[in-house]
């Protein structure tokens, strides 16, 4: 039989209704649980044997209240590790006031796997191509971690450690996701280079955010998705803008400073030079659609 139609293998489940009670758990069983709420990504990744397999899945959806999406100009966007995809891509103030979020979320996956995923899901998962990072990486996100020794708080950028790797501790989970409320006056957007668009992963995704006040460009932030082992900030793309004219010529170069910081790989889905290139292309289209249009 086919790896890719193989059943599940032989696991415990346990559904716990309170934080307290996962958390217990997982400070029981350590690396021998698993905790999931979509199930989108880990499960496929069970049956082709694709992951260390655990003893235990411990299902967060019983755990009232963890699919909250709130947001205030205080304190801005707080999104709960059971809010799923088509949540945050049907969020009326996420539509407002973050585009590259709503631009990243639309552009995961289809409708039945956005219904079911979450967007905590997908960054826990730490797929370099993963759609969400890039934005959140732009937004300057944060996310907010609980483990029986306590809370504590990682920036977005880093949480990454490597492919499917992060800073969680096995008796950890992410409790939230937090953005800051948007400057005045900033855009932002999300680009992503597929074959089918939503119905498969990023070749290429770029996501940028910045101002433009009188011709000058202020707080730009760029990230970049499936061109390095984790998502990534391009800072000397970024300080080639900051505080400078607004020109054709500052954003061909910002765009090659861009292309030139990435790490692609080669694999059956696109070879670095076209990756680099394509970092190139949309980099310039995000900064246009950014600081010009």
């Amino acid at each position: 039989m086919s790896q890719f139609y193989r059943r599940l293998p032989r696991l415990q489940y346990f559904l716990p209704k309170t934080l307290d009670e996962a958390l217990s758990f997982l400070k029981e069983h350590k690396a021998a649980a698993r905790l999931f709420a979509g199930g989108t990504d880990l499960i496929p990744q069970l049956k082709k044997r694709e992951t260390d397999i655990p003893l235990y899945l411990v299902d967060l959806k019983g755990i009232q209240g963890l699919d909250a999406i709130t947001y205030d100009e205080v304190a801005g966007l707080k999104i709960g590790p059971l809010a799923t995809i088509s949540a945050i891509a049907t969020c009326p103030f996420v539509q407002d006031h973050y585009p590259s979020l709503f631009q990243a979320a639309s552009s995961m996956a289809s409708p039945q796997v956005r219904n079911r995923g979450t967007f905590a899901g997908n960054i826990c998962s730490a797929v370099p191509s993963a759609d969400s990072a890039p934005a959140l990486l732009a937004l300057e996100a944060s996310v907010r971690l609980l483990g029986r020794k306590g809370e504590r708080e990682v920036p977005i950028g880093q949480f990454f450690t490597g492919p499917r790797k992060t800073v969680l501790e096995a008796d950890e989970m992410l409790l939230e996701i937090g953005v800051p409320s948007p400057k005045p006056g900033s855009r932002g957007v999300y680009l992503k280079l597929s074959p089918r668009h939503s119905m498969d992963l990023a070749i290429v995704g770029v996501a940028a955010v910045g101002t433009c006040e009188d011709g000058v460009c202020k707080n730009i932030k760029i990230a970049l998705g499936a061109v390095a082992p984790t998502p990534i900030r391009v800072p000397a793309a970024e300080a080639t803008l900051e505080g400078k004219r607004v020109t054709p010529g500052i954003i061909e170069e910002a765009s090659q400073k861009a292309a030139s910081q990435c790490s692609p790989i080669d694999d059956h889905r696109a070879s670095q030079e076209y990756r680099r290139d394509m970092v190139y292309i949309l980099a310039r289209r995000a900064l246009n659609r950014v600081l010009v249009q």
